[in-house]
């Protein structure tokens, strides 16, 4: 079975790869959306799981294929969970999305937030067969650490560990991060429909 991953994040394609490998699941084979085909969803929903879904009925729609989508992003307890459905837009760049949140925390004390993924699985008939959502909670450090991962992950450290996500290698991340939480439970979805 081929699934399309409905995203343009190169990041996302590889980690995905990576967590299906790290869990030894082989019952299907993941691939990028073609380039050619002008995958360019506008993701007006209000929650991770509107988005998710609108990105895989997208994709769905230019390839015809099994399509997986995820929305993802970071929800900070303090700041009514912000930036959230706008993580990846809250300033123009990774450094600077970082900067502003920290800016935002600073002199706050309850800095506890979580990860969130949302996965919407789409069959080649356009049809949702599966969705689904991982959480992984932490807080936010006072300073970056770390030099793995991407996105808020020097600044996140995970609940019961003194790691952030970008101190830790990428085996330890894919096996607790939101992403592969909620893509173990695609794996058990997709291990039904043979």
């Amino acid at each position: 079975m081929k699934i399309i991953i409905a995203t343009q994040n190169p990041h996302k394609v590889e980690e995905i790869k990576e967590i299906a490998k790290l869990f030894h699941f082989c019952g299907a084979e993941f691939l990028p959306m073609d380039k050619n085909l002008n995958f360019d969803p506008v993701e007006d929903g209000e929650t991770f799981e509107e988005n998710s879904f609108i990105k895989a009925a997208e994709a769905n729609r230019l390839s015809g294929e099994y399509t997986l989508a995820d929305d993802s992003g970071l929800c900070v307890e303090a700041l009514e969970g912000a930036p959230g459905i706008h993580s990846a837009r809250y300033a123009e760049t990774p450094q600077k999305r970082i900067d502003k949140l920290l800016d935002a925390l600073k002199n706050i004390e309850n800095r506890k937030a979580k990860f969130v993924c949302a996965m919407t699985l789409v069959g080649p008939e356009g049809d949702v067969l599966f969705t689904t959502r991982g959480e992984c909670r932490g807080e936010i450090t006072l300073s970056q650490s770390g030099t793995h991962g991407f996105g808020y992950d020097p600044v996140f450290r995970v609940k019961g560990s003194e790691k952030t996500m970008a101190d830790m290698t990428e085996d330890e991340k894919n096996r607790i991060s939101h992403r592969s939480l909620a893509l173990q439970k695609v794996f058990e979805y997709l291990k039904t429909i043979k």
